[in-house]
């Protein structure tokens, strides 16, 4: 059997099938479902599959209890709590990538969280958002969303948000605040 680089196929037909088999070596990573392909712990140590949340508007957030941008929890809860009874739900990934400023255990994160900004939306397990132990969702998030999404957490409090079919559609900066009105509006045209 000849290799397929030593036949005469027109350029053009080589060009379609190299692309076709990096799509799919790409998207064997992530598996045929995207996102809904991870399985994380919840912050009691359960598995809590992403998957769960197939049909949902979601908003991914990396959250720290000791940071400049920690107040932001105030304004996550009350969008989470404005919007999810229409299909919207926030899930926080605790991280101490960034100055050290999640350094707790799970439960000291979830008093934290419960106490201080009576947080109800969905927390996860501390996980690494960069560096060589980063979460395979991160790495996910960071490497295969595609331009405009794609690239390294640079800080606290990164925003992902997810349409209803799973697709990583937006990523918003730390600086901006869940209750803006870019993210408000964001959120809202998902939901219709």
């Amino acid at each position: 059997m000849r290799s397929l680089f030593t036949m005469k196929a027109p350029a053009s037909k080589l060009i379609l099938f190299v692309g076709a088999m990096l799509i799919m070596a790409t998207s064997l990573f992530a598996g045929p479902e995207g996102l809904y392909y991870f399985t994380l712990n919840s912050i009691d140590g359960k598995p809590a599959p992403l998957a769960d949340y197939k049909g949902k508007v979601v908003l991914l957030v990396n959250v720290a209890s000791q940071c400049g941008y920690t107040p932001q929890y105030t304004a996550l809860e009350s969008i989470y709590e404005k919007y999810k009874d229409q299909g919207f739900v926030i899930l926080g990934f605790p991280a101490n990538n960034f100055g050290a400023q999640e350094p707790g255990t799970n439960e000291e994160i979830k008093t934290f969280c419960s106490r201080k900004y009576s947080v109800k939306f969905p927390m996860y397990s501390k996980i690494s958002v960069k560096g060589d132990d980063q979460s395979p969702l991160y790495s996910y998030l960071t490497k295969q969303t595609g331009p405009g999404i794609e690239g390294d957490i640079k800080w606290n409090f990164t925003k992902f948000l997810v349409d209803r079919n799973g697709k990583v559609i937006q990523r918003f900066e730390p600086a901006i605040t869940p209750d803006s009105k870019e993210m408000t509006a964001a959120i809202e045209k998902q939901l219709k």
